[in-house]
C-alpha cells in the first residue's frame, strides 16, 4: 500500500540531494519508481544491491576498455540508486538500516568506477606518465571518499558545514559516465573526468577542514 504524504511529491527527493541528483531523481528515477510499487516481493535492499552490483560492474568494464558502455552502466546504476529510497518512501519502508546501507553500498561503484577509469587510461596509447594518472587517481579516490567520511564525521561532532556540496556521488558519477560515454568520439575524454573528480572534491576537503578548524577554536 502506498504511503500518505501531505507532500505528494515528498518522495522523489530528500532535502540533501542537490542540483544533478535531484534533477536525475526527478525527471529520471521517478518515472521508473511508481511502476514497481506493486510488484509485492519487491525490497528496498534489493534495489540497493541491484544498483551497487550494476555501479561495480560499470567499472569492471571501463577497465576493459569500453568506456563508453561503462559510463551508460554508470548512469543507469545512478539512476537505479534513485529508485531504491523513492520505492522506500512510497511504500511506508524507511528504516535507518536501509539508509545505512545505501549510504555504504554507494562506495563500491564510486570506487570501482574511479579504479576502472585509472586502468582505462594506463591502458590507452597516449602521452601521459604512467606516475601521474596513478597519483591522480590516487587523489581522485581519497577525495572522493573523503567527501561522505567528513560530512558523517561533522554530522557525529555537531558540526555545520552549510548547504550539501555539488561534489557529492550524483555529480561525480554523472561527470564520470559523461565524460566515459563521450571517450567514443575522444578517448582521452575520461582525463577530464579524473581531474575534475581530483581538484573538485580535494578543495571541498580543504574548505571543510578549515571551516571545521575555524569552528572549533571558536568561544563559545
Amino acid at each position: 500500500m502506498v504511503k500518505e504524504d501531505t507532500n505528494p511529491n515528498s518522495w522523489r527527493t530528500k532535502p540533501t540531494d542537490r542540483f544533478v541528483l535531484k534533477w536525475i531523481k526527478c525527471h529520471l528515477s521517478a518515472r521508473i519508481t511508481p511502476k514497481l510499487v506493486s510488484v509485492t516481493w519487491l525490497q528496498p535492499w534489493m534495489i540497493t544491491i541491484s544498483s551497487a552490483i550494476l555501479g561495480v560492474t560499470g567499472g569492471v568494464v571501463f577497465a576493459l576498455g569500453l568506456a563508453w558502455l561503462a559510463g551508460l552502466i554508470a548512469a543507469a546504476s545512478q539512476v537505479l540508486d534513485g529508485v531504491d529510497g523513492q520505492f522506500a518512501r512510497l511504500t511506508g519502508r524507511q528504516s535507518t538500516a536501509g539508509a545505512f546501507l545505501d549510504s555504504v553500498l554507494d562506495r563500491y561503484p564510486d570506487g570501482a568506477m574511479m579504479i576502472g577509469m585509472v586502468i582505462y587510461l594506463i591502458r590507452l596509447p597516449a602521452p601521459i606518465s604512467l606516475w601521474l594518472i596513478l597519483i591522480l587517481g590516487y587523489l581522485a579516490v581519497m577525495g572522493s571518499n573523503l567527501i561522505s567520511y567528513s560530512s558523517a564525521r561533522a554530522d557525529s561532532l555537531g558540526i555545520s558545514l552549510g548547504k550539501p556540496t555539488l561534489a557529492s556521488k550524483g555529480t561525480r558519477t554523472t561527470v564520470t559516465a559523461v565524460c566515459a560515454m563521450t571517450s567514443i568520439v575522444w578517448p582521452n575524454a575520461p582525463m577530464v573526468a579524473l581531474v575534475y573528480l581530483v581538484v573538485h572534491t580535494n578543495v571541498v576537503v580543504v574548505k571543510r577542514l578549515v571551516l571545521a578548524f575555524r569552528l572549533g577554536t571558536m568561544p563559545i
